[in-house]
């Protein structure tokens, strides 16, 4: 029987060593798992009521099993409850309200416990696995991995990174890349989530950044820091665009990204199934990156509207269908990698354009300032275009156009300021008629101009405009750039989105900071009623404070 006993020993400890080692995990944890199997076991032998512990020594491989029993004058659950008399006898110097051990003999597993154990023990197992596979990769988003296609299931591709597994979305894979079976794949690691079933690792090859890092690892200035990707965009499988910079500056940052004979850039490029790939000098300097980045086509002019984040680019008219590119790659490529949204136009629609606002302001300034119409394309060719503009500059600027006189500058001022207040008349009674309350011209920043295009949208009282989002009042409307589908045909814009149109006020250039404050002021009358009831608590502790 002893060496039955022992041989027992000897096998509980020898898998608790070889299932530690195949799975990689802590062997207490697999300790841990078989106590709780053998506990498990014994309470169906000896009653499921019982509070059974077992402890399975690691080193020499005893089991010791033991139910724990409280000690009480009167016993009402005998499973788990002693008199003092009988506790006395398992263990001496018991008193009342203890918890005392109630040894119990080892137990014999039958096939059944024996199956139930093993299932408990697999879960324990399974569960250590997987918070072990999550903490291997939960702190590796935004590194490069190598991995063997496992399968394909409904487009998506599982690969077998060793110890875990990860997933490469059907819209985070290179288009027209074939996927096998057994093959190897290098992929970036974008995300780990824990899950029930395990670690969640989610990987691209779609991904900006998958091409950074593949760069870091064939330039050896870059994994050092002296050239830096300053920004990346990508068509994946078709083409792609980088803005590299160099801190050293007797090192050429093109010229390293692309190797000796293009041997660097190359193996990106075969990495990526053959995506071509634009390497671009990055500049401080928007108009020069942009010019950089709309390569190979040829920019002649481009004019920045800082307030709309916009770009438009004019180009000769030979270069226009490059500049766009096929299906308006380039311009969409440049647009990403500078952040801007860019209208690309020829030079013959820039002066149309111009020739247009011209007109239109030259007429606005004819009328509203009563002038002629001499006198108002001179303020136009001198760079104003909207009425505050004159009522509010300096009038020694003013009087330092050339045939202006400060007499003529005074008059223009007074005549502006007037057209203004017209203005704002009629716009306020235009507000009134739509209903929009009085109250909301109190709100900061908001004039009566954009209070009569909050009460178009239905927008009339301080509860509905406290009701809004800072987003839903000033985000700017987004549209796609202009493109053609070739040189000769008509300019053409995408379908408009419905996240595309912007918020209310989003043709006023409101910011951030100015849409929050409106906001905030809208909301204070939700707090006032909070006021009065604050206020005779105050008052009764300046009443104490004068007796």
């Amino acid at each position: 029987m002893a060496s039955a006993i022992s041989a027992n020993k000897a096998e509980l400890l020898a898998i608790a060593n070889s299932v530690a080692s195949e799975k990689m995990i802590d062997k207490g944890i697999v300790i841990e798992a078989m106590e709780e199997a053998i506990q498990k076991s014994a309470r169906n032998r000896y009653g499921a009521e019982n509070d059974i512990r077992a402890k399975l020594d690691p080193q020499t491989g005893d089991l010791t099993l033991w139910r724990v029993v409280e000690v009480v004058e009167e016993v009402e659950d005998y499973f788990k409850q002693v008199d003092l008399k009988a506790a006395q006898k398992l263990q001496e110097g018991s008193a009342l309200g203890d918890f005392i051990v109630d040894p119990l003999p080892p137990v014999a597993l039958g096939r059944i416990d024996a199956q139930s154990a093993k299932q408990v023990i697999f879960q324990k197992v399974r569960d250590a696995e997987r918070e072990r596979q999550f903490e291997e990769f939960k702190d590796r988003a935004g590194e490069i991995i190598t991995g063997v296609i496992k399968s394909v299931e409904f487009g998506h591709v599982i690969v077998n990174l060793g110890r875990a597994e990860g997933v490469i979305r059907r819209d985070q894979q290179i288009p027209r890349e074939a996927a096998r079976v057994g093959e190897r794949v290098r992929a970036l690691i974008t995300k780990v989530e824990r899950n029930n079933r395990g670690p969640q690792i989610f990987l691209s090859r779609a991904a900006p950044d998958f091409m950074r890092k593949l760069f870091a690892q064939e330039v050896p200035e870059i994994y050092d820091g002296i050239i830096e990707i300053k920004a990346a965009a990508r068509d994946p499988g078709s083409r792609a665009k980088i803005g590299v910079i160099s801190h050293d500056s007797s090192i050429d940052p093109v010229g390293a990204c692309v190797g000796m004979k293009g041997s660097r850039v190359q193996a990106v490029v075969q990495e990526l199934q053959g995506e071509k790939i634009d390497i671009i000098p990055w500049s401080e300097d928007t108009a020069t990156f942009i010019v950089n980045a709309l390569q190979p086509a040829t920019v002649a002019r481009v004019v920045l509207d800082e307030d709309d984040g916009r770009i438009e680019v004019v180009v000769p008219d030979d270069q226009l269908s490059l500049a766009i590119g096929r299906r308006g790659q380039n311009v969409r490529l440049a647009s990403q990698l500078t952040t801007h949204q860019i209208d690309i136009m020829t030079e013959e629609e820039a002066s149309e354009k111009r020739s247009k606002e011209f007109a239109e302001r030259s007429k606005m300034f004819e009328e509203e300032l009563d002038v002629d119409e001499t006198l108002s394309q001179l303020l136009v060719a001198e760079g104003f275009a909207v009425l505050e503009e004159v009522a509010y500059v300096e009038l020694a600027e003013l009087a330092s156009i050339e045939g202006f006189d400060e007499e003529l500058a005074e008059e223009l001022q007074s005549r502006a300021v007037e057209a203004i207040e017209r203005q704002e008349e009629a716009h306020r009674t235009a507000r009134r008629e739509l209903g929009v309350e009085d109250d909301l011209a109190t709100m900061p920043h908001l004039t009566e101009a954009m209070l009569v295009v909050l009460g178009k949208a239905g927008i009339k009282t301080l509860d509905d405009l406290a009701d809004l989002a800072t987003d839903e009042l000033i985000a700017k409307k987004r549209e796609a750039p202009r493109r053609r589908n070739n040189a000769d045909g008509p300019p053409m814009r995408r379908p408009q989105r419905e996240q595309d149109k912007g918020g209310v006020l989003g043709e006023y250039g409101l910011s951030e900071e100015q849409g929050n404050e409106i906001i905030m002021a809208a909301r204070a009358h939700w707090f006032e009623d909070e006021e009065p009831a604050a206020a005779p608590a105050q008052e009764a502790a300046d009443a104490d404070s004068t007796q």
